[in-house]
């Protein structure tokens, strides 16, 4: 049995019709809107709170967190508000909560002088440097978690997570799947190329997100239950589930974001026709 879910990060233009980035915009100013968002307490089972207690809903603020030399988080460096579904039986009811949850975002941000919108890499503003610069702290983070190394890129790219997963598949046919999906990911990606400016301008390509993402950040991303289960690779390939949900998870990161909800039912049919497929013999990590 499949299930499926979405995570979406979402953009905004200010009351002055700017882009709100990191730039002009700081935690607060989004943090507002998430708190007059609902809350749902029974969706803890599906979706991760974190540590620092910024996900506590099913709309968080997404950005780049910053510590004190203690390892204190200080501040949220905002690049926008992701949308997260919980996990359904049905592409069609991930879909709907997802169109649910904009609509219902949309409603309480034009009521507090933002505009949602569908984009999939900042038009103006081509890298994210953090300021202050990192502290000793951060830097040994960044060791850790070898993704967060490529924070100039995710602080100004937007996108949809496409998850699904299977029920009861060892985890070792999970982790194929992932590296199925990669390897084929350059054939499905192109039914969403939407990002054709790059600061500030018309770029020549048809998505600047993918020419600059593509070979760094993950195309698919496994979680797996244990450590004995992580493949190293660079970009990552599996991650550790941080909660029972997450366990066998397949996350497809490479779509551009689309204005249309439905392209992506197609594209979530599409990914369970490829797992299912077993002529396609070619993989990558």
């Amino acid at each position: 049995m499949f299930f499926f879910g979405i995570e979406h990060e979402v953009a905004f233009i200010n009351h002055q019709g700017k882009f709100a980035d990191f730039n002009c915009t700081n935690f607060q100013d989004f943090q507002q809107i998430v708190d007059a968002l609902p809350i749902y307490p029974h969706d803890y089972l599906e979706l991760r709170v974190g540590d620092g207690g910024i996900k506590k809903k099913r709309w968080y603020i997404e950005g780049f967190e910053r510590f004190d030399a203690g390892g204190a988080l200080l501040d949220c460096s905002p690049k926008g508000i992701e949308i997260r579904t919980t996990i359904h039986p049905t592409i069609q009811g991930a879909i709907d909560e997802l169109t649910t949850s904009f609509s219902l975002l949309s409603q309480v941000a034009n009521n507090r002088g933002f505009v949602p919108i569908l984009v999939s890499f900042n038009p103006y503003t081509c890298k994210f440097e953090p300021q202050p610069p990192l502290n000793d702290f951060e830097l040994q983070q960044l060791q850790v978690y070898p993704d967060e190394q490529t924070a100039y890129i995710y602080m100004v790219s937007y996108g949809p997570d496409l998850n699904i997963s299977l029920a009861d598949l060892p985890m070792e046919k999970v982790i194929d799947i992932g590296q199925k999906l990669t390897y084929y990911s350059p054939f499905i990606v192109p039914f969403t190329y939407s990002s054709p400016f790059y600061h500030g301008t018309l770029w020549d390509g048809l998505s600047v997100r993918t020419f600059i993402r593509t070979g760094k950040r993950s195309a698919t991303l496994v979680f797996v239950e244990n450590q004995q289960q992580l493949i190293t690779s660079t970009p990552s390939l599996t991650k550790i589930a941080r909660i029972p949900a997450e366990i066998g998870r397949i996350e497809f990161k490479a779509c551009d974001s689309c204005d249309d909800f439905v392209i992506y039912a197609g594209l979530l049919a599409l990914l369970k026709g490829l797992i299912l497929d077993t002529t396609l013999l070619d993989r990558a990590i």
